[in-house]
């Protein structure tokens, strides 16, 4: 459920650019970030750096649109979306705090989260997001800068890339579990 909250905003957003208006379509995943704000608070939750600053990223270039320059083209509009998203992604790990670590604290118990290899973990799951986003942004920049490229090719990346990270995000920690973890006594063989 919650990597659903997470990925919400940008699926809204990427399905509604192909049904609408750019402006109604960042103003919309703007809204459904800070509803996943608001759900976190309501849930007694902490403010996650992604949900805050998607929802500034999607309205700020909503308000480009509507202030400055109205004639940026969706794929524009698309590839600053990727662009923003991949800062915020390789920001968060610069800063020595990767996105994904806010949700895994408050979804494992914190003997867990206290534990050395959660951090690179979380290193790790955020590397493979920015990768993706990264995928994300070439394939959405080569569909805009060159010529004749189809923009179902822009959408099977992005699609490829973010299905391929959500699968790693639900595999690595249950990966990382069996590989660390110590077996129970009762399920070691026993010595003859």
């Amino acid at each position: 459920m919650t990597i659903f909250l997470i990925l919400a905003p940008y699926g809204v957003f990427a399905l509604s650019m192909l049904l609408t208006s750019a402006i109604i379509s960042l103003f919309t995943a703007a809204a459904i970030c800070v509803a996943t704000i608001a759900l976190d608070k309501v849930r007694g939750r902490s403010l996650k750096i992604l949900p805050l600053s998607s929802a500034i990223l999607f309205a700020g270039i909503a308000a480009w649109l509507i202030l400055i320059d109205p004639t940026v083209s969706d794929k524009a509009v698309r590839l600053a979306v990727d662009v923003g998203i991949l800062a915020v992604s390789f920001g968060s790990m610069l800063v020595g705090r990767p996105f994904t670590m806010q949700y895994a604290i408050e979804s494992v118990p914190s003997e867990i989260a206290a534990i050395p290899g959660f951090l690179r973990a979380n290193y790790i799951i955020t590397g493979v997001w920015t990768a993706a986003s990264l995928l994300m942004t070439l394939a959405n920049a080569a569909v805009l800068y060159v010529p004749g490229l189809p923009i179902w090719l822009g959408l099977a990346v992005t699609f490829a890339a973010r299905n391929s990270a959500v699968y790693f995000t639900k595999w690595y920690p249950q990966y990382r579990t069996l590989k660390y973890s110590t077996p129970p006594l009762d399920a070691l063989p026993k010595a003859h």
